[in-house]
């Protein structure tokens, strides 16, 4: 007997509109968090140091300004680069049409779109040989699908179809916005924590603030690599599901997905280039932690993927009950 899907198995039929909204929500939500916490750090830090002197001899918020220009850019580059530097971090490389492989791979996205009724993405290869695929950009006209060159070596063509479909799916119902802006936010806080970090145990005898404005700006650097799991949450597990559900009714074929998922869950070597700041972007959790097995709380909070045994078995049970 199939394996039933469990209780908060996803609905197969997916209300792509509420999704998209409830996405623009998260994403104002995100950047308003991003922006706040920065602002946050630069008030503490131009607390402990007392501020710069103006010409006048008024005290400046310096540091506070700095911090709030650093985010608006980070901001807006995420938004209308985001795709492009997190192609480029994963040094993905444009389709080669004379490759067979690559040539079938631009045929499969051409049909998904059109099958999805959505603009053709701009679709890249990563050089790497673990099987692994994303997309990203902020909106369907500004796209970017990528899969790895492991992928391409094991995948069959109804198998890469139902992956495609997969991040079609992602692309469609808004999800790779938030994706995208998570992974580029996320490098810029941790990069200006960083600093913050350096800038606390220099120049000792130019600090002016009290002890507490010192500690809130320590605590403050030292939660800052946990932002990472607090903006996994924004882009909950619950979309994976989605996406496979989509990928389902576009091909038919919820098997095709299921085959895909346990092949690329069966490879053990982890993808090179992808760092915690991009690991939500995949089909799959390319850095190969164990949270991603498991479930309840504490996993939904620490990782962004579903427990891909999971996924398999409902997408089984689709087929079967089809």
């Amino acid at each position: 007997m199939p394996a039933a899907p469990p209780a908060s198995a996803p609905p197969t039929e997916v209300d792509f509109y509420s999704r998209q909204a409830l996405n623009r929500r998260r994403t104002v939500l995100l950047l308003a968090c991003f922006i706040a916490f920065l602002m946050t750090l630069g008030l503490g830090l131009d607390s402990v140091w007392g501020g710069f002197l103006s010409p006048r001899g008024e005290r400046l918020p310096f540091v506070t300004l700095v911090a709030a220009a650093f985010a608006l850019a980070m901001s807006v580059s995420a938004y209308y680069r985001g795709d492009r530097l997190v192609m480029a971090s994963l040094l993905a490389r444009p389709l080669q049409l004379d490759d067979p492989a690559q040539r079938q791979l631009h045929n499969v996205v051409t049909e998904m779109a059109l099958a999805c009724g959505l603009p053709q993405p701009q679709v890249y290869v990563i050089p790497d040989p673990a099987p692994n695929a994303l997309a990203t950009g902020r909106d369907p006209q500004h796209a970017a699908l990528a899969v790895t060159q492991g992928l391409l070596n094991l995948l069959d063509r109804e198998e890469t179809q139902a992956v495609i479909a997969h991040e079609m799916a992602h692309i469609g119902n808004r999800d790779t916005l938030t994706m995208t802006l998570v992974g580029v936010l996320f490098g810029g806080a941790v990069m200006l924590s960083d600093w913050a970090r350096r800038a606390l145990f220099v120049g000792g005898e130019r600090r002016r603030g009290n002890i507490i404005s010192f500690v809130v700006v320590l605590l403050l650097v030292a939660i800052s690599p946990l932002l990472s799991r607090l903006l996994a949450m924004a882009v909950s597990r619950q979309r994976e599901y989605l996406a496979d559900a989509t990928a389902a009714q576009l091909t038919r074929n919820p098997v095709g997905l299921a085959s895909a998922l346990e092949k690329i869950g069966a490879a053990t070597s982890p993808l090179k280039a992808a760092t915690r700041g991009t690991a939500h972007l995949f089909i799959s959790n390319p850095l190969r932690r164990g949270v991603d097995d498991r479930q309840g709380y504490l996993a939904d909070l620490m990782s962004t993927h579903p427990p891909l045994g999971q996924r398999i078995a409902i997408l089984r049970a689709m087929a079967h009950s089809s």
